[in-house]
């Protein structure tokens, strides 16, 4: 992959839901793309090993913990940017596989916050930030199930559909100023916690999420992906990259060799 180096007024770049995953495969490699990251998740703990990896190998990192929905602290974070250049909202997540008829009202919310609202918080509260960096770019990190529905899915996928629909009307209210958005919507992806954490820690329903797939996405991938993304030349701007696992052909479509 061929980067462009960050220009000096758009080194910082935020990532939400640093952690693990998606999120934490991101921070390592725009640190190495050259940017100073800014970690962000609630465990604390993790996002500051995380940052200390990060700042051994030389790159520049800090960590801070945010929950994402929680809008008064979003705000107080902010205070901390008088530019930034990348804001990658990566903080989100899955809960259950019930249908429509016997699904948890309190994991549609929890959904709808973390994915939906935690993304409307933070951008709208660094949106000064990056515009002001002359530079910016926001990067939605969504997911397949955005762009396409599946049985058993319907509180996960409702909530991507909205990223998806936020990220898009973003785009076209601040079209004019420097800043760029970017949705990257990932297809199956085998991280350590997604699925786990969708069915509450039962480690066999996990696996059978990947049962039989030769080579699912890794979190490098999609953060492979997002880092193209971000360090096209300013001009440059990926709308909407959908990346999915080869033997993946749609949200219901799985070859699987069992």
């Amino acid at each position: 992959m061929t980067a462009v180096a960050p220009s000096a007024a758009s080194r910082i770049a935020v990532v939400t839901g640093a952690s693990s995953g998606i999120g934490a495969a991101t921070a390592r490699q725009l640190a190495a793309a050259g940017y100073r990251v800014v970690l962000t998740a609630r465990r604390k703990d993790r996002i500051e090993a995380l940052a200390e990896e990060l700042t051994a190998a030389g790159h520049s990192a800090v960590a801070y913990a945010l929950d994402v929905t929680d809008r008064a602290a979003v705000d107080e974070f902010a205070t901390a940017f008088k530019t930034i250049g990348v804001l990658v909202n990566n903080a989100g997540g899955a809960l259950g596989a019930d249908p429509v008829a016997t699904g948890d009202p309190e994991e549609w919310r929890r959904m709808y916050e973390t994915n939906v609202l935690g993304t409307l918080n933070v951008t709208q509260a660094l949106l000064p930030a990056l515009t002001a960096s002359g530079d910016g770019t926001v990067v939605v990190v969504s997911s397949t199930a955005g762009h396409g529905t599946y049985e058993g899915g319907a509180g996960y996928v409702a909530a991507k559909h909205a990223e998806h629909v936020l990220a898009e009307t973003l785009r076209l209210e601040i079209v004019g100023t420097p800043v760029r958005v970017i949705e990257v919507a990932p297809g199956m992806v085998k991280t350590d916690e997604f699925a786990l954490t969708r069915f509450g820690g039962d480690a066999e329903k996990a696996a059978k999420v990947y049962a039989g797939v030769a080579e699912p996405l890794t979190a490098d991938d999609v953060a492979d992906t997002i880092t193209w993304a971000v360090t096209r030349p300013s001009h440059v701007n990926i709308d909407l990259l959908v990346v999915r696992p080869r033997a993946q052909a749609s949200n219901t479509k799985v070859h699987r060799e069992l």
